[in-house]
């Protein structure tokens, strides 16, 4: 059988892996008994707490926005950016229907979501992939066959061209995953750490819309000074319910037979709120990996170095993110290191120095012939220029196998011209002594021209 170019072969015995916690949503009980109590953590509301969609989005859009570069390796070991014509198209435009940009924010939001991204390759005729499609990983389950092998169990899903439930092998799926705690096939969200806390934060966050809804008024209860019936009771408490609650609230009430209304509710102010909430959000920023200030919690670090601060972002949040990006890519398309092929996402885009610095940065490297000059205009966005693609050094500088030289003679600090007695003279340090000879002859030219210019 064949499907989207490739052969499924002959079919086999398979079962699904143990999922242990579940691959379809998160359920975690906050205290024992709570699943009977119906007290659930649901993957689709705790995506709705402030801290955990920005976090997300965060992570997503900032990775998304890296360029995928197609790198090969040369002789020396050196990986620089090259052009293929067999990969080069998948990676600017992955299909379709979707820009590069949109592909990786889906590759990444299913992967922090759901703990597993999962990936359809398209082939032509020669095998090489043409197209990627990231699938729904609600409708995906993984397979293990008797004999070890893997294989994918995929729902239909027509924007990747099947109408129909479908198993594929593994090697037709790109499959990255987060946080393996139970099987290896089997990734978790950060939202099995964080949604309690997620949980929680929206509940103060409705106590708090219910209570300004109520004009900022508590419960509470109204007290009599001695006994009444049940009928009493129920009827001024349906009309207390009635006129002074809901957009009713705040109207004048009037009370006799010494009746009076007293609180109970918990006020915000004594349920500490707004520092609860700030620890919710510090729970979830922990989870992910991601510094609070960047999502506006918390004081900002009084280091004003932005490279700095992108460095630890990047550390934290996003390499290890990254990384298993490239290898599950270079896996995908089969390259990598050992086909002297392979991809990287371009980090000059996310690790991006201010001006001043990066202009220091660059000039010292062209000073000391580290860098090419027409590579430092690449990273300002110059075009290049006449004799910048060299690396330049000052003619006054010595290889430090003359100065070898120089250290091994006789006399290292012969008088100029003069060999030491029995050795012949070193043509590295002649040519040294007539540039030296040189350059005074220069200076003192440009003395006397100043001093004929200023008389």
């Amino acid at each position: 059988m064949r499907f989207l170019g490739f052969d499924f072969g002959r079919t086999k015995s398979v079962s699904p892996v143990d999922d242990r916690r579940g691959w379809f949503g998160i359920v975690r009980e906050s205290f024992a008994g709570a699943w009977q109590e119906n007290v659930e953590v649901k993957v689709e509301s705790v995506l709705a707490y402030h801290a955990v969609f920005a976090c997300m989005t965060l992570i997503a859009s900032d990775i998304s926005k890296l360029r995928v570069k197609l790198v090969a390796q040369s002789a020396t070991g050196i990986w620089s950016e090259t052009t293929r014509a067999s990969y080069s198209p998948v990676l600017r435009k992955p299909n379709p229907f979707q820009t590069r940009i949109q592909f990786w924010e889906s590759y990444f939001l299913s992967k922090l979501a759901r703990g597993n991204t999962y990936v359809l390759k398209r082939r032509d005729g020669r095998g090489i992939v043409t197209a990627l499609y990231v699938l729904d990983p609600n409708r995906v389950k993984v397979l293990v066959s008797d004999e070890g092998e893997v294989f994918y169990e995929l729902q239909a899903d027509n924007l990747a061209g099947f109408t129909g439930a479908i198993a594929v092998p593994a090697r037709e799926i790109i499959h990255d995953r987060f946080n393996c705690l139970f099987h290896p096939l089997v990734g978790l969200s950060p939202l099995f750490a964080n949604g309690l806390a997620a949980t929680q934060g929206l509940k103060i966050q409705n106590n708090s819309a219910n209570f300004f809804g109520n004009q900022s008024r508590p419960g509470g209860i109204l007290v009599a000074p001695g006994n009444i019936g049940k009928d009493t009771a129920d009827e001024l408490k349906d009309n207390w319910h009635v006129n002074y609650s809901g957009k009713n609230a705040g109207k004048v009430a009037v009370l006799g037979n010494g009746m009076k209304y007293e609180s109970i509710a918990v006020t915000p102010s004594d349920a500490k709120l707004i520092e609860q909430l700030k620890w919710t959000s510090e729970v979830v920023c922990s989870t992910f990996h991601v510094p609070p200030y960047k999502l506006g919690i918390g004081n900002l670090p009084t280091n004003s170095n932005v490279e700095s601060l992108n460095l630890e972002y990047y550390t934290q949040a996003l390499q290890s993110l990254i990384e298993a990006a490239e290898l599950c890519l270079d896996d995908g398309l089969g390259i990598g290191e050992g086909f002297g092929i392979g991809t990287e996402f371009d980090l000059d885009g996310l690790l991006r120095m201010d001006t001043a610095a990066l202009v220091e940065a660059e000039s010292k490297a062209t000073g000391a012939g580290i860098k090419k000059i027409d590579e430092a205009r690449r990273r300002l966005d110059l075009e290049p220029t006449e004799g910048g693609d060299t690396p330049y050094l000052q003619q006054q500088n010595y290889s430090l196998a003359a100065l070898a030289k120089r250290d091994a003679s006789v006399d290292p600090f012969a008088s100029a011209g003069t060999a030491a007695p029995g050795t012949a003279a070193d043509p590295a340090n002649d040519n040294a002594v007539a540039e030296q000879q040189a350059r005074a002859t220069i200076a003192l030219f440009e003395k006397e021209l100043r001093e004929a210019l200023n008389a």
